[in-house]
């Protein structure tokens, strides 16, 4: 598998992943159940088509994770991290071409009256459980594996919709709030996740992998980035 393939391969991903979820969202007026149905089916359909190719990730903090626990070299985090968020601007930019750059606020993240920091609590947990469900899923060989991921975007979105819009991917985050402008407690749905993802390798790296021995796995990602 050619390094240039894994790359399309993630930037498809997320402009299905981002398009479909954003377009469903912005369709049924933020009904939770269509929305978690538009992303946890987009993500099924982008893993089925590519997710053999890149891994599936199409979000980057599961693609930190993955180089958390040494699927992908600091090279290819970095490279997946910049066609994702290509993929997701570019599927935003059709729906402002489509109709304005003001539309694509329907589907922008926002948590309403709660407190940045339950927001934030809610964003990173919610990514937690994604991300441990992810990791469990990458390096299994089951044909059903990539059912486990779509039904967990699909589970943690149908409950976090109604209270934090449930954003759990700085790049579906990006993408709306550059068209329409809507920046307000953005940084909830870059940190939030960002902490959920890295919690959710170790619980992760504990619990599936038995493995509680830390300073051997950060040692190997220091060299990596060295």
């Amino acid at each position: 598998m050619k390094a240039w393939q894994e790359y399309a391969a993630e930037a498809f991903g997320t402009f299905v992943l981002v398009g479909i979820g954003c377009g469903v969202v912005l369709g049924a007026g933020g009904d939770p159940f269509a929305a978690a149905f538009g992303f946890g089916f987009a993500w099924l359909a982008a893993l089925y088509t590519v997710g053999r190719i890149s891994g599936g990730h199409f979000n980057p903090v599961l693609s930190l994770a993955a180089f958390l626990d040494r699927a992908i070299s600091a090279k290819d985090l970095v490279i997946y991290w910049a066609v994702q968020f290509v993929g997701a601007i570019g599927a935003l930019g059709i729906f402002a071409w489509l109709f304005s750059a003001k539309a694509t606020a329907g589907a922008a993240n926002g948590f309403g009256n709660l407190s940045s920091f339950k927001a934030f609590s809610v964003e990173a947990i919610l990514t937690l459980i994604l991300t441990a469900a992810f990791l469990s899923a990458l390096r299994s060989q089951a044909h059903t594996k990539y059912l486990g991921m779509g039904f967990s975007l699909f589970a943690v979105t149908l409950f976090g919709y109604g209270v934090t819009t449930a954003g759990m991917n700085p790049a579906r985050t990006l993408a709306p709030a550059i068209f329409s402008g809507e920046w307000a407690g953005a940084w909830v749905y870059f940190v939030g996740p960002i902490v959920g993802a890295i919690a959710g390798w170790v619980l992760y790296r504990v619990i599936v992998r038995g493995d509680t021995n830390f300073v051997d796995d950060l040692g190997e990602i220091k060299d990596s980035i060295a």
